[in-house]
């Protein structure tokens, strides 16, 4: 089981892949970072040396903020906003979507509105006796 950054990464998915796990690393991220340390990224997480591994949680931890860090600086943007009473503060606050999607139909969840789909109406005939 490898972590790194104090996430778990997946040992039987392709290590392209599975450094997506850690928050903050997208696709993109774990391409550049296995391009720039001359790692194939069709290997598997488990068939990687503990060299490599090392080499790729020092270039992750240095250069970008990941997990718990990351975290924290959202929540502290969303504090931000809050505080100063800004209009995307107060869609946090309500938990609504705060990027302008519509809400009439949409996010019915977020909205707490969630709608139980009913079948077509009608009764399955009675089993016969």
């Amino acid at each position: 089981m490898l972590r790194i950054a104090g996430a778990t990464i997946p040992e039987n998915k392709r290590i392209e892949i599975a450094l997506t796990y850690i928050y903050g690393i997208g696709p993109f991220l774990s391409k550049k970072t296995l391009k720039e340390l001359k790692i194939d990224g069709s290997r598997k997480a488990s068939d990687l040396k503990s060299e490599e591994i090392n080499a790729i949680r020092d270039l992750i931890e240095k250069k970008h903020r990941i997990e718990g860090n990351l975290r924290r600086e959202v929540m502290m943007n969303i504090k931000r906003l809050k505080e100063i009473d800004s209009w995307r503060g107060a869609r946090h606050s309500k938990r609504l979507p705060a990027r302008g999607q519509r809400t009439k139909t949409n996010s019915r969840t977020v909205r707490g509105n969630v709608r139980i789909t009913v079948g077509s109406g009608k009764k399955p005939p009675p089993s016969p006796k």
